[in-house]
């Protein structure tokens, strides 16, 4: 009788744990879509469609930007100094930044990121807005892109 006890007891305690465990583990945030593309002007530097991806741990966020922009040269590993500004739904922006690049060959299109940020629960973000949404610095040289497109297949949201 008493190992009956004894068994009972020790399952009681195992869900109870388990179900402890399971309230309290770290909820997995989630952006939505994982990526998006959206036109760029970036003047005499070219332009084109630039696909975005984001990624979310938290408040954390990044962003990388492949761009249908190319260099006319080769650039190094974190050589290009980046900043990408989103707008906000409802007002506001948020902003990007990092110095996070391969190396690219010349002729290749620019890929810069992940480019760090911070956002909160049920931010949707789109770098289409009045300004520019990306700014690059490579070897001293700015380049500023316009979004002239809103993303698609929509605005990176937050959870």
């Amino acid at each position: 009788m008493r190992s009956r006890s004894t068994s009972g007891t020790v399952a009681v305690l195992a869900g109870g744990l388990a179900a402890a465990g399971l309230a309290f583990a770290p909820t997995a945030a989630a952006v939505s879509p994982g990526s998006a593309t959206a036109t760029y002007d970036c003047g005499s530097w070219g332009g084109g469609t630039a696909t975005l991806a984001a990624t979310q741990s938290g408040t954390a966020a990044t962003v990388t930007v492949t761009s249908a922009v190319t260099t006319p040269i080769a650039v190094g590993a974190d050589q290009i100094n980046a900043t990408l500004t989103m707008a906000k739904a409802g007002g506001g922006t948020r902003v990007f930044t990092g110095k996070k690049n391969p190396p690219l060959a010349a002729g290749g299109s620019v890929v810069i990121g992940p480019l760090s940020g911070t956002v909160a629960s049920g931010d949707s973000l789109n770098s289409y807005f009045a300004g520019v949404a990306l700014k690059m610095v490579i070897f001293g040289i700015t380049v500023n892109c316009d979004a002239v497109t809103s993303q698609s297949p929509g605005p990176f949201v937050f959870s």
